[in-house]
């Protein structure tokens, strides 16, 4: 498969509205409109697929290799195709179980998407024209999004349970740490001034190294003054280590760069050291144990509990709902024409 056909091969369930294609007209020749798929007692036709995919269409054509745009387009037509299928099922599904969407939930679901992106009615219409997206196709889309997630409301939200044991088993699998052979569990949080160019200054360079300082200086008396360390590295650290709450790990002795040893080895576990200059920043860190066999606690249980039980909930909820989706297409009877 080529490496074009590979960027095009996730098209998202749903239509994504703020996608931005150049507005030329689709080069794209014209098929005759014939059916190309029926999901139990309904059908599918082309014209719906060419509806449905106008500006991946309009992208394909836009950038892909001339030898490549057959390829491309059959492919993506797939792709819809599969959208549209696992529309129609949601529909049928909410028929059965006489869910629906009313004309007050799409205006307010509207509404809401306006004021969440700060744009008019009008500034909407305007973006979906550009994408070759008629404003009722629009609609349709977000209807029938709030339709899945009333179905999901139903089928499964409400089948979910999120046990204590569940977010301990969770808590002393990921926050918890063994600490051996003499190691040191360290947390760390950093702030760093700009790379010199040939443009910078020896004055530009200095007063970035001072508001870097000023940066460490301000989060490092939160911490010292007993605020979360974990919290505040993944707010205001601008190092790697921030995705992890500032989270190291265990170091050795004899693994520790210079100033690492400087800052952490006359440390006590549970304080935090003074800040210390490094060749790109300013760093700090904080001590979590350095005894031998000892169970380190990255963060209290108290202080991640409901963020557990989110990830836990988010997992299940996705993990249902994908069984949900297959079992649904698991009784239908869908044909590919």
């Amino acid at each position: 498969m080529s490496k074009f056909l590979s960027r095009f091969s996730l098209l998202p369930a749903l239509v994504l509205i703020f996608n931005t294609f150049p507005p030329q007209v689709l080069q794209a020749a014209q098929l005759v409109d014939r059916v190309v798929a029926v999901v139990n007692d309904e059908v599918i036709t082309m014209s719906e697929v060419n509806d449905a995919g106008k500006g991946y269409f309009k992208k394909i054509n836009e950038q892909a290799p001339p030898a490549q745009v057959e390829d491309a387009l059959s492919r993506a037509r797939q792709e819809i195709l599969g959208t549209l299928i696992d529309k129609k099922l949601i529909a049928q599904v909410a028929a059965k179980q006489k869910v629906s969407v009313s004309e007050a939930e799409l205006q307010a679901a509207t509404e809401q998407m306006l004021n969440r992106n700060n744009i008019t009615l009008e500034m909407l219409r305007t973006q979906l024209g550009q994408m070759g997206m008629e404003f009722e196709a629009y609609r349709d889309t977000l209807r029938n999004q709030i339709l899945q997630t009333k179905l999901v409301n139903y089928e499964i939200r409400s089948k979910i349970i999120i046990t204590d044991n569940m977010i301990l088993d969770y808590y002393d699998e990921n926050y918890t740490k063994h600490v051996s052979g003499g190691g040191y569990y360290l947390m760390q949080m950093g702030f760093v001034w700009k790379k010199p160019d040939q443009q910078s200054s020896t004055a530009d360079l200095l007063a970035d190294k001072a508001e870097a300082k000023k940066r460490a200086e301000r989060v490092h008396a939160l911490a010292v003054n007993g605020q979360d360390f974990r919290s505040l590295a993944k707010k205001f650290s601008e190092l790697p280590s921030a995705a992890d709450g500032g989270d190291l790990g265990v170091f050795q002795k004899d693994e520790m760069a210079p100033y690492m040893q400087d800052a952490v080895l006359g440390l006590n576990p549970g304080e935090i050291s003074e800040i210390i200059e490094t060749p790109s920043g300013y760093q700090f860190f904080k001590l979590l144990s350095s005894q031998d066999g000892q169970i380190v606690v990255q963060a209290s249980f108290d202080s991640v509990k409901e963020e557990i039980r989110k990830k836990l909930y988010d997992q299940q909820l996705k993990d249902q709902f994908d069984q949900w989706v297959r079992d649904i297409k698991e009784t239908a009877y869908i044909k590919r024409l």
